[in-house]
């Protein structure tokens, strides 16, 4: 095997070409093309009908939450929607697709011909959207009996249709060039703001973890000037970390397969995340191995100007205006902020402070202790086990004087721990600050018994020497007494 290069010597020597396929669902009651229920976590097959299952006689019928679901996402994403649109038939074999072919869209996409723009080291990087059509999700093959979940080693593969049928956006950008060293982190913004949008037009969960929202990362590397070299396709990677390591792990492989005078070839790709890296799957599909042809069951679908319109007039507030005016309201500078979105936190902070905590005493959390055990961790921010309340509390007893910092990261131990709420873990554990000045003066007669130069010098005027006292209390009471508070009973008692 090739041995990787690293990843700065890579991009010093080609430049990565970007393209991102997205896939959600949506959350619609039933599925795009029948009456069964989309419920997720329901037994294996218990959510299908003759419709779903391509039994012979069936007919579909489209959903129309769905379509409207997809105008309004084309919509938020800057789209030009089609005045003419249908749908179309995806023919290839898979074990878990019922019908031989996926209903999707080809040449009519719904939406078409928008952008996204996202921020990353204070660049401004536009991703060129050139579609947004509706389709049908696949069902969920399992493969079982063997140590990695696929299909190499087991010894049986399970289908499960009740995904079959469930009504599926797929998000297309054109190819994003120019990014450079930062083609890791724009694809993991793009992704994040893809799914803030989504998710705040109410459409979709876009649970990454549950698959309601799957990326697909195309990746080719060039020289400077030459043209775009083959890319590569690595498949429904599952979380916005995961996006960012695929393409950092296809540059640093590629580059190091063209630096050995060796080919690339298309082909899909599996993501690994125990290890971060990718594997071949498949050679890739041309449009024409699919063999489009037009639906012949579904008719013609024309939105009308002023539907489009009433939709346009009722979008809520998209991430972006929402983030400039939580960043005025919590007076965060634009660097700060920014680190707010690089940690996906903007949601975590904002129910935090709606729990009933200041912006900074969120910020706190979140940007430092918090993220410092996820990266550790190597968990998203929000799956760690701690929830906005929480922090919310832990920041009030900070603010009551009933813990300091150093006390609270221990509280934080006991709530990711499982042992309750931060009251019941400082209970539990006996965090909370000594607030009894009876118990810190003894304690500072000690120090200054233990310590008479230092006390010498306190009383000469040099209160700088008080942090050797304090240190020594601090000790004492094992990290429990109030700092500010017993230097104060130090400067009283030496002055």
């Amino acid at each position: 095997m090739t041995k990787l290069n690293t990843f700065e010597q890579a991009v010093a020597d080609y430049e990565p070409v970007l393209g991102l396929e997205t896939h959600i669902e949506l959350d619609t009651r039933t599925k795009m093309f029948c009456g069964c229920s989309t419920a997720f976590g329901a037994e294996p097959n218990t959510q299908v009908c003759p419709v779903c299952l391509a039994l012979p006689g069936a007919l579909p019928v489209a959903n129309k939450a769905a379509v409207e679901a997809t105008i309004k996402i084309g919509l938020a994403l800057n789209c030009r929607i089609a005045e003419w649109t249908r749908f179309a038939r995806k023919n290839y074999f898979y074990p878990d697709m019922p019908k031989n072919f996926q209903t999707s869209q080809y040449e009519e996409p719904l939406c078409e011909d928008g952008y996204v723009e996202v921020v990353v080291d204070g660049e401004v990087h536009r991703v060129e959207i050139e579609r947004v059509h509706l389709e049908e999700d696949t069902g969920k093959t399992l493969h079982v009996g063997g140590a990695t979940g696929r299909i190499h080693g087991a010894t049986e593969s399970l289908v499960d249709y009740n995904r079959a049928g469930i009504p599926l956006v797929e998000i297309v950008t054109r190819p994003v060039p120019g990014t450079g060293a930062l083609a890791p982190e724009v694809a993991r913004a793009y992704t994040a703001e893809l799914r803030d949008i989504v998710r705040s037009l109410g459409v979709s969960d876009v649970r990454m973890e549950q698959g309601s929202l799957r990326c697909d990362v195309n990746l080719s590397l060039n020289k400077p000037g030459e043209e775009w070299g083959t890319r590569t396709e690595t498949k429904n990677v599952n979380s916005l970390r995961s996006v960012e390591r695929a393409v950092r792990y296809e540059v640093r492989r590629q580059s190091a397969l063209l630096d050995a005078g060796e080919r690339i070839f298309q082909e899909t790709r599996h993501f690994h995340e125990a290890t971060g890296e990718t594997s071949p799957g498949r050679s890739k599909e041309e449009a024409t191995d699919y063999r489009y042809f037009p639906e012949p069951d579904l008719a013609v679908m024309e939105p009308s100007r002023e539907w489009v319109e009433e939709l346009r007039a009722a979008l809520p507030e998209l991430p972006r205006k929402r983030r400039e005016r939580l960043q005025a309201a919590w007076a965060l500078g634009d660097k700060e902020m920014q680190s707010v979105v690089n940690a996906d936190a903007v949601e975590l902070i904002e129910a935090t402070v709606a729990a009933g905590t200041t912006a900074s005493g969120a910020v706190k959390w979140w940007l430092g202790e918090l993220s410092r055990r996820a990266n550790e961790s190597g968990d998203e921010l929000g799956a760690l086990a701690i929830t906005p309340e929480q922090v919310a509390e832990l920041q009030g007893m900070v603010d009551d004087g009933r813990l300091n910092d150093k006390l609270a990261r221990q509280v934080i131990d006991g709530v990711l721990a499982g042992e309750g709420s931060p009251a019941e873990v400082a209970a539990k554990r006996g965090l909370e600050v000594v607030s009894d000045t009876g118990a810190l003066e003894a304690a500072v007669d000690e120090a200054i018994a233990a310590n008479p130069a230092v006390a010498d010098k306190i009383r000469g005027g040099t209160h700088a020497a008080a942090g050797v006292l304090i240190g020594a209390v601090m000790k004492a009471t094992k990290g429990q007494a109030d700092a500010g508070t017993v230097r104060q009973i130090i400067i009283d008692k030496l002055s």
